[in-house]
């Protein structure tokens, strides 16, 4: 767009290194440690960081990188668990230049086989009790000529301790060679604000996962969105539940940091030792899939409240949380903030705000307003639910339509997959494959995967609300329903349930329940009880399910 002629003279400065900067996520460490450098960073067992310290840790790594011989954009592999130094693979790569690719830890060898060569992995970081899960894909990398150096962290607390390869570097020997001074500092800086930061790959529940690429640029404005669309204070004390391999952790590797929170790190989900850590740290804040936050609410040895001092707050996605678990960690002093993403939205980009008025409704009532997908975060720049004409649809909570995205915090597209990329990303929108409605208020509900959805005589039915209502039954703790063929109605409802310890529930039981709960041409038409198959994010694995459910009689 040309100018208006009064704003001509800014045409040499405008642009320039005075007023421009490119955006990277490096840069709040710096500030960070300038300013808060004696408080508490990092946290994990018994050992305990401060800001001044992790940024000397992460400046030490960035040198043993390039020592090693880190070139421009070469990818950094991490298989580790939510340990100190996963926290800082997230800033000495990027600020070595590298390309950060943190993998999951319970993934199959063959899949780490191939996630080394799609991302062309040229270091692995690798926590030493995971050495036997990547041996073969580390002698598959080898043998196709790709050079791989290994890093290992040797954790003390780990629960085994293999034997490390002879070529193998120890990331706190490095880390002690290549003390880095303040003076010899590496700035945190980008050329390019939309160069690639990291690669992550999708769970991969339909075929090989896709590399997701994130660039500077949207990995500083979601950490910043999250501070403001949270609320987040300054100086939190952060609870890191979530995997730091799945989208970067949230990217509340960044978030935290702006706001110099203590960082509690643990190396596994286990509630009591969640419990105990609340207690120590005085925890504030914390994340979690809904399979978190119903492990805490259902476990034995609860407390009445997780902070008896203060409400924390947590962030939950990954799947609709039921109603009923909502309303469980509210008894249980959990102010729980319902948020919706993808891998390819780099986390978060829809947030169930509370409205002032809500908080007169009763629990329940509250709960279900809050299990909604919601409205857009404030680094979203726009979302739609679109019908197949591409027009939004009604604002009724019944029309279904698919989930647009728009804004900085979409991924630049798919590794070496342009067709994959182009089918996503077109018509000026990220097309994200959920199905949803939107309510009068503007909030969006999702009520499927595009792939999920059961048509039953014409009728559309959302799995996920059969499951919430399953969920409301006190004996089910985990369920999911998927399409069952019936020669009538073309498909139905059918329900795999695995109820909690010590608890029982019939079929008819079940499927009683559901008709109270919701339309009756909705309830499963049969029950199946045992144990949910998973992907290694945790996700049931639905189409394994729609399988077995095809072999079943309606």
């Amino acid at each position: 767009m040309e100018l208006p002629a009064r704003f001509e003279s800014l045409a040499s400065t405008s642009g320039s290194a005075a007023n421009y900067v490119p955006l990277t996520p490096t840069t709040f460490l710096s500030r960070t440690a300038d300013v808060y450098g004696d408080l508490p960073s990092v946290c994990y067992g018994e050992t305990q960081y401060t800001w001044r310290q992790t940024e000397q840790r992460v400046q030490s790594f960035a040198r043993a990188l390039l020592a090693m011989g880190l070139q421009p954009f070469d990818t950094v592999s991490v298989l580790a668990f939510n340990t100190p130094e996963m926290f800082e693979a997230h800033y000495a790569v990027p600020l070595a230049g590298g390309v950060l690719n943190t993998i999951n830890t319970r993934l199959d060898a063959d899949t780490i086989s191939y996630i080394f060569e799609r991302a062309e992995t040229r270091f692995l970081l690798i926590d030493r009790e995971l050495l036997p899960m990547a041996a073969m894909a580390i002698e598959s990398c080898r043998a196709r000529g790709q050079t791989l150096d290994i890093v290992i962290i040797d954790d003390p607390t780990a629960a085994a301790k293999p034997d490390v390869p002879a070529d193998a570097y120890e990331f706190d020997v490095l880390l002690a060679k290549h003390h880095t001074a303040r003076s010899d500092y590496l700035p945190a800086v980008v050329a390019d604000e939309l160069a690639p930061l990291a690669i992550n790959f999708t769970s991969g529940t339909s075929g090989r996962p896709k590399g997701v690429v994130y660039h500077h640029r949207g990995a500083y404005l979601m950490a910043m969105g999250t501070v403001s669309g949270w609320a987040v204070p300054r100086h939190p004390s952060y609870l890191y539940l979530v995997p730091m391999f799945h989208c970067n952790g949230w990217c509340h590797a960044w978030t935290m940091t702006i706001m110099a929170a203590k960082v509690v790190c643990m190396r596994s989900v286990d509630p009591d030792a969640i419990f105990a850590a609340m207690q120590t740290h005085q925890v504030t804040h914390f994340g979690g899939a809904p399979i978190v936050l119903n492990m805490l609410a259902n476990s034995p040895n609860k407390p009445a409240r997780l902070n008896p001092d203060r409400v924390v707050q947590a962030m939950t996605a990954g799947a609709p949380p039921p109603a009923s678990v909502l309303a469980k960690m509210a008894d249980m002093g959990v102010e729980i903030m319902h948020v919706y993403g993808l891998t390819e939205t780099y986390g978060h980009i829809l947030q169930a705000t509370p409205q002032p008025d809500w908080a007169e409704m009763d629990v329940q009532t509250e709960a279900e307003l809050k299990a909604r997908q919601g409205v857009r975060f404030p680094m979203t720049e726009q979302v739609g639910v679109i019908d197949e004409d591409g027009n939004e649809v009604v604002h009724d909570g019944e029309t279904m339509g698919e989930i647009v995205i728009r804004g900085n915090v979409v991924m630049s597209g798919y590794l070496k997959d342009p067709a994959a990329s182009e089918d996503s990303l077109k018509n000026g929108w990220f097309y994200s494959g959920d199905l949803a409605v939107v309510y009068p208020d503007g909030y969006i509900q999702v009520r499927d995967r595009a792939k999920d959805i059961i048509i039953s005589g014409g009728e559309n039915i959302s799995s996920i609300e059969v499951e919430g209502a399953l969920y409301k039954h006190p004996a089910v703790g985990e369920a999911a329903v998927v399409a069952m063929p019936d020669e009538k109605w073309g498909e139905t409802p059918c329900a795999f349930v695995e109820l909690k310890q010590d608890a029982d529930a019939s079929e008819q039981e079940l499927i009683d329940h559901c008709a109270a709960q919701i339309a009756r041409f909705k309830r499963p038409k049969k029950v199946v009880f045992g144990p949910l198959p998973k992907t290694a994010t945790g996700k049931i694995q639905k189409f394994e399910l729609r399988v077995k459910a095809k072999t079943l009689v309606s």
